[in-house]
């Protein structure tokens, strides 16, 4: 279930591109975020108590609020798709994390197949061509760096509330954030609006933000963190294979292979090492395991 959710943000860039008005991103992201947070905040009609006031600014704020924003400079300032393999490196630093605040044990099996991820990715959608740019790669980093944080502290601080509403509250939190910022960047939004452009911000609010991150805070409930950011790689994947279904785009052979690549490195991160039969036997029995 929770594989769902960079399945639908890889439809993003789709539905960007086809169905909103261009050179607004920024705008993209507010109605994506705040609407769908008002939303189950009045579904639930739960309200944050105590310390969760400002756990739910701080959580909203890294996963959602300061990450688009530093998404949108990268992805700006950097062609070719550099920002997506910069951003590869969001397992890996989440394990880091993990290690060091969730307790969780960083493997050489983890190690190997973050490497493999970024490049897998790489080869899904950089270009020969893409140059560097300081600020963009900057960007690209602290967007990768503070969703890793956003995504470990949402599984070490674990709500009391209902899942729906905490995803609302940061949501909310993250959309009033970026109003500000959008309004300064790119103006005061469209007087008009197409068919075409409601149909594709309600998808991406409604489908991309409420559902979506409703099942990635569900999959951090019940999941490491790590296991989860790893099923992020499937959001290049997807749209890679979008632009060349829908949109006609050219699937080369090192795509292909990229492709293979970051499943790989996926399904390596989720699967669990086995255990010595001695051992398991004596889990099994309840006896304890004898040292020395």
């Amino acid at each position: 279930m929770t594989a769902l959710t960079p399945a639908i943000w890889g439809t993003t860039y789709l539905v960007t591109t086809e169905l909103l008005p261009p050179g607004r991103p920024l705008l993209a992201a507010v109605i994506r975020a705040l609407p769908a947070g008002l939303l189950l905040v009045a579904i639930t009609r739960r309200l944050p108590q105590g310390i969760w006031w400002w756990r739910a600014l701080v959580l909203g704020a890294l996963n959602i609020g300061v990450f688009f924003a530093l998404l949108f400079v990268g992805a700006y300032r950097l062609p070719g798709g550099v920002a997506a393999t910069v951003g590869a490196i969001q397992p890996l630093l989440v394990a880091l994390l993990s290690a060091g605040l969730l307790g969780e044990r960083l493997t050489v099996r983890t190690v190997v197949a973050a490497a493999a991820g970024v490049a897998g990715v790489s080869l899904l959608v950089l270009r020969a061509d893409a140059r560097l740019d300081a600020l963009g790669v900057v960007a690209a980093l602290g967007g990768a760096g503070v969703m890793a944080v956003g995504v470990v502290l949402s599984k070490r601080w674990q709500s009391p509330a209902p899942l729906l509403a905490t995803t609302g509250w940061q949501l909310v939190a993250g959309g009033v954030l970026l109003v500000p910022v959008a309004l300064a960047v790119e103006g005061a939004p469209p007087a008009t609006l197409s068919g075409a452009n409601v149909a594709g911000y309600a998808y991406l609010s409604l489908i991309g933000a409420a559902l979506a991150y409703a099942l990635w805070f569900r999959g951090l409930r019940v999941l490491s963190a790590t296991k989860v950011t790893f099923l992020g790689l499937l959001s290049p994947v997807v749209a890679t294979l979008l632009g060349w279904i829908v949109l006609g785009q050219q699937l080369t052979v090192a795509q292909a292979f990229g492709a293979v690549v970051v499943l790989g490195a996926l399904v390596a991160a989720q699967v669990q090492p086995s255990r010595p039969r001695a051992v398991a036997a004596r889990d099994r029995e309840g006896k304890p395991e004898l040292v020395g």
